[in-house]
């Protein structure tokens, strides 16, 4: 899985580098994610400005990394989401647990 990090005051932002973010990927992007919270990482932007799609599992992922980040009070941002994931948001309810901004700007005002 090709991401990029970048470390702002207090604040990785991670982009992923993918068109699709799916099943195939979405066990090595937690492993990803999860060994950067273990480094004492607790505010995290993701970018998915590059993603054009993204699957259940995937939604799965960003849930366990959620729930790794709750108890070390730390803070997840998710940010540049197309209409189509957006929507995927709204269906399942996420958009109701994950903190979304339109960009990178105002995500980063969040934390």
């Amino acid at each position: 899985m090709n991401l990029s990090k970048e470390k702002v005051n207090n604040i990785l932002i991670i982009s992923i580098e993918e068109k699709e973010a799916n099943l195939s990927k979405a066990d090595h992007f937690k492993q990803l994610v999860s060994a950067e919270i273990e480094k004492g990482e607790r505010n995290l932007i993701i970018s998915f400005k590059n993603v054009e799609y993204l699957d259940s599992s995937f939604l799965g992922a960003l849930v366990a990394i959620l729930k790794h980040l709750i108890p070390l009070k730390g803070q997840l941002v998710l940010t540049d989401l197309n209409g189509d994931i957006e929507n995927l948001f709204e269906l399942t309810r996420l958009n109701k647990i994950f903190n979304l901004k339109q960009d990178l700007k105002t995500a980063m005002l969040d934390l």
